[in-house]
């Protein structure tokens, strides 16, 4: 299922309240604090408690996979 382009547009990260990365409808990205956030049943679950970590080599191929939310 995927996100509504609507919903993708007004969507921030709940931490920084920055623009986030798309990832194939996986999850929502925040590059600059390395933080990904899960897409469950085509939801997104922007909760701080629920995003993880990532490292340099997955961050690097999240980046290049990603599109922009706000485009």
């Amino acid at each position: 299922m995927a996100i509504d382009a609507t919903l993708l547009g007004i969507l921030a990260c709940p931490q920084d309240k920055g623009p986030l990365l798309l990832i194939a409808d996986e999850m929502l990205y925040n590059p600059r604090l390395r933080r990904a956030y899960p897409i469950e049943n085509g939801i997104p679950v922007l909760l701080i408690d629920e995003a993880r970590d990532v490292d340099e080599s997955e961050h690097e191929a999240l980046v290049a996979r990603g599109t922009s939310t706000t485009d």
